[in-house]
């Protein structure tokens, strides 16, 4: 039977097709280890070789090689050598040795490779080999050892089994189910100019990292999208043009109407509770007016850091487990000469909810702006548990499809842009009298600092350390930017 590989014929490195010794390079360079085999005496003719196929094993093949391993049973043994950068090495070895255990995996149900982390698809296990191949380990390539170890083993194997095999057709290496992709649950942060631009940067998140989840309420369990400590920062809060909120699905008239009834502190008899009614009036039986104390507050100190509020009582609240504000705190403060504005959320309704609250965070600070004087500053809310209904999900798929917060619209040009990084600004030369790259960073135009470096590599460093950049298109531009002049370096190095 010859070597016939499904997946990955263009990489492989076939030696004799009737071989049945596979060899698994890891991370190491195949080209390398078939040079080190040749310096060592292996028998590498295509006549006589017992070894069939020489391959590398990392980041995502380990599925196409079972199935090539599969499809291919002459090969009886495996060959492990060379450098075990990911631990490709234990992924092979536990299959063959554990086999798979189901786990859940980015929100859908997978298969662990067991005493791994491996993730992988469950369509082929170690029960469907009926003869698994045994498999041999090696260290480094470079190895004098390994060297040995492999010529030895090669000759020292017995003769090849000449029984008739079955070759089987696994089944197609499927796409990855998974209901969210990877990422810091706990570190998303959003920085957008606009209330409707932060939205829909915001529906974005959760439409893609959102984890599925269940909470309980009065009513019962609910299962919802969600993501825990979301901090979203909107640097002017002013009021947008009725065509763009509309335009995100929403009403203007509405949103002022919200912005009045946050502010009113009569609770309207319908309701457990109103925000205007906490934030004016509170719960205990003497009423007091947060916001008129805060404006004072600010007025008479506006460098305080005492303007804060809480709309939850733990004597009322606690016991009570439901029928809840949302809505738990506000903080104001004033910041490089402006009044910024922080506001906390227990529970977040990201799809319905959470710009109409915007809106009405807007109208707290136009309050105390209006009555103290200070110029309005960013807005930051910060909520504990903000989640959309997966019956939303298709609404929400529209607006992730619209997404263009991550790129502006040049007018003039007609072409899209980068966002602007609040970091500041880089410029890419070339030093021609010590031939260096050289990284100018720049806010406002003023010259802050630069950086310097003969490659790439080198500048790479230094941006990271510093922590200079913030924005992933930014990023990817200076990236590109760098690579341009480091060809012309090299150039001129020559």
């Amino acid at each position: 039977m010859e070597f016939v590989p499904l997946y990955y014929a263009e990489r492989l490195r076939v030696v004799n097709p009737t071989g049945d010794v596979g060899i698994a390079t890891l991370w190491s360079k195949v080209e390398s280890v078939i040079e080190v085999l040749e310096s060592s005496g292996v028998d590498l003719s295509p006549e006589t070789s017992r070894i069939v196929v020489v391959a590398n094993l990392y980041g995502n093949g380990l599925p196409h090689m079972l199935r090539n391993l599969l499809h291919n049973p002459q090969i009886h043994y495996i060959v492990i050598c060379g450098k075990n950068l990911s631990g490709s090495r234990e992924w092979l070895l536990n299959f063959f040795a554990h086999g798979l255990e189901e786990v859940m995996f980015l929100g859908a149900k997978s298969f662990r490779i067991i005493g791994t982390e491996r993730i992988i698809d469950g369509e082929v296990r170690r029960e469907d080999f009926s003869n698994p191949p045994q498999i041999s380990v090696f260290g480094e390539i470079s190895s004098n050892e390994t060297k040995v170890g492999i010529k030895t083993f090669l000759e020292t194997l017995p003769p090849k089994i000449g029984d008739e095999i079955i070759r089987i057709d696994p089944p197609e290496v499927p796409q990855p189910a998974v209901t969210r992709f990877p990422s810091n649950a706990f570190g998303h942060q959003i920085l957008r100019e606009r209330p409707t631009e932060a939205w829909r940067e915001l529906i974005f998140r959760l439409y893609r990292f959102g984890h599925r989840t269940t909470i309980t309420k009065s009513s019962g369990p609910e299962q919802r999208i969600e993501l825990p400590n979301v901090r979203v920062v909107v640097e002017d809060p002013s009021e947008e043009s009725k065509e763009i909120v509309s335009s995100a699905g929403f009403s203007l008239e509405r949103f002022r109407d919200y912005q009045k009834r946050i502010l009113d502190p009569i609770k309207p008899a319908d309701l457990d509770y109103s925000y205007g009614s906490l934030l004016r009036m509170g719960l205990d039986k003497k009423p007091i007016d947060s916001l008129e104390i805060i404006a004072d507050r600010m007025t008479s100190n506006p460098d305080t850091r005492s303007a804060f509020a809480t709309l939850w009582n733990n004597a009322i609240h606690l016991p009570m487990g439901r029928d809840l504000p949302c809505f738990v705190t506000f903080f104001f403060r004033r910041f490089e000469e402006k009044l910024t504005m922080t506001a906390t959320f227990r529970a977040h309704n990201a799809m319905d909810a959470w710009l109409e609250n915007f809106y009405g965070l807007a109208a707290i600070q136009r309050f105390v702006t209006e009555r103290s004087g200070l110029e309005r500053g960013p807005i930051t809310v910060i909520s504990h548990s903000i989640s959309i209904d997966p019956n939303a999900l298709s609404r929400a798929k529209s607006i992730v499809d619209d997404k263009k917060t991550d790129e502006i619209l040049d007018k003039s040009t007609g072409k899209l842009g980068p966002r602007f990084d609040p970091n500041g600004a880089f410029t890419v030369t070339i030093d021609r009298s010590t031939l260096e790259l050289v990284v100018e960073h720049s806010f406002q135009g003023m010259k802050l600092g630069e950086y310097r470096g003969r490659t790439v590599e080198e500048i790479e460093h230094q941006l990271s350390r510093d922590e200079v950049l913030s924005v992933f298109s930014h990023a990817l531009y200076l990236g590109r930017e760098l690579a341009r002049k480091e060809m012309e370096l090299k150039v001129l190095k020559k």
